[in-house]
């Protein structure tokens, strides 16, 4: 039911998760997506103004030079007759959009005006665009504000128009510039142009960014829904195989714990031996204080830790005299085989250091790899304290069982030789508060849950 659970909240921390970066994800794609529209609509406004602006200058500067060019220009250079200045001023009253029209010669000297007449004749400084057109023959224009003009445009600030679009545009006689046009022309016109295709290019621009974008959250959704898809069914198979792995484990435990249930069988002097043992070093672990994971590692090592017997042949367990040489080094080998057994679980890994060194003596003169000191680890140590004085304490071929304090006093004698002095001494707060915890009942069962 917990396993369920956790399954259940890691499922909605997972789909929260994702959620929550498809959200981040659409947002900085919108984020970018709105800023590459605004510098494309920005570049392509910009472009569309000074195109609008090219197109009227041009339009502006051919129309006033097909007017004005014949009345000006004599003998290949600028001359007006007063008759002349009044059919320009007809002329070009015809186009409304030309509010006013300068001529000006190379000089700087003001030849015509079709604004008051009175600056005729005299000499301004040139501006900038007035010189660029007069030295490279090349129109210019741009929009200008009435109320910054100079002098010499008193007559045009007086029209009451806030702004003006402002042409320079070179008077020709031949390949020669002999003088240049001034012209001042109402604006609204191509600004209305410009603002409606303005709108044009946003609009399109909008649509266009606002089709990509809800393109690209259609299509992250579908990868969303296709990933979650996905990553559901591979959470049910890893759940399927974790269950199965779970289930594995449990017969291999179970058949280890036969196993080791047949080596018990096996001496019928040590039956329910491994139970004892797990039980006094479970007490021993919790009396040192031991982490959760070094108990674990106590427990199933207490368990299984002479599951290593069941290469012993039964001659040897149930012989009741002394060993000879050769059969106790037989007996020596069970850490080993026994640690290579346990080492084959999984879940029983932690304890492959405590089966395989229980035997081991704090003094060096254990087996199998004669570890001294600190060097044992401390759950083996545990063990083997456990292990020894539940042998004292049973009967066995060789000896009787001793009493329980004979046993206490003789692993307190040992205490720095063959017992760890930590374990002897967690040994004897056990002892004196719970004596009958080291009693000899085989009828516990071990503790594997």
């Amino acid at each position: 039911m917990a396993q369920g659970n956790g399954l259940r909240h890691a499922r909605r921390r997972d789909l929260h998760r994702s959620l929550t970066l498809l959200h981040a994800f659409l947002l900085a794609s919108a984020l970018i997506l709105v800023a590459g529209g605004s510098l494309l609509g920005w570049a392509l406004t910009r472009t569309l103004h000074q195109q609008a602006l090219d197109s009227e200058r041009w339009a502006l500067a051919r129309y006033v030079d097909g007017v004005v060019h014949p009345q000006v220009v004599r003998n290949g250079r600028v001359s007006i007759t007063r008759w002349g200045g009044k059919a320009l001023r007809r002329s070009l009253a015809q186009q409304p959009d030309v509010v006013s029209v300068k001529v000006w010669e190379p000089d700087g000297r003001l030849a015509w005006a079709s604004l008051d007449p009175s600056r005729i004749g005299k000499r301004f400084p040139p501006d900038d665009e007035l010189e660029t057109a007069l030295e490279t023959g090349q129109p210019s224009a741009s929009f200008v504000s009435t109320a910054s003009e100079g002098e010499e445009d008193d007559a045009e600030v007086g029209l009451g128009l806030p702004s003006l679009l402002q042409v320079y545009a070179p008077i020709l006689s031949g390949k020669h510039v002999i003088g240049a046009y001034e012209i001042y022309a109402n604006p609204s016109s191509v600004e209305r142009l410009i603002g409606s295709r303005r709108r044009m290019i946003w609009i399109a621009l909008g649509v266009v960014f606002l089709g990509l974008w809800a393109a690209l959250a259609l299509l992250v959704r579908q990868a969303s829904r296709l990933m979650r898809s996905q990553n559901e069914k591979l959470r049910a198979r890893t759940a399927r195989l974790a269950e199965a792995n779970r289930l594995l484990e449990q017969s291999a435990l179970e058949a280890v714990e036969s196993l080791n249930a047949t080596v018990d069988a096996k001496d019928p002097y040590t039956a329910g031996h491994s139970q004892r043992v797990q039980r006094i070093a479970l007490a021993l672990a919790e009396e040192l204080g031991l982490e959760r994971e070094q108990r674990e590692a106590v427990r199933f090592a207490g368990l299984f830790h002479d599951i290593g017997k069941i290469g012993v042949p039964d001659a040897i367990l149930s012989k009741p005299g002394r060993l000879t040489e050769l059969e106790y080094e037989v007996v020596k080998r069970h850490p080993e085989d026994g640690a290579n057994i346990v080492a084959r679980l999984h879940q029983l890994r932690d304890a492959v250091p405590a089966v395989l060194h229980h035997h081991e003596r704090w003094d060096g003169k254990g087996y199998p790899h004669g570890l001294a000191a600190e060097q044992i680890p401390l759950e083996a140590a545990i063990v083997g304290l456990a292990d020894a004085f539940d042998a004292m304490t049973t009967d066995r071929p060789y000896s009787d069982a001793r009493p329980l304090h004979e046993a206490a006093e003789e692993i307190v004698r040992n205490r720095g030789t063959q017992f760890a002095p930590a374990v002897v001494d967690a040994f004897v707060g056990v002892f004196e508060r719970e004596p009958a915890l080291f009693a000899p009942v085989d009828a516990r069962q071990p503790v594997l849950a």
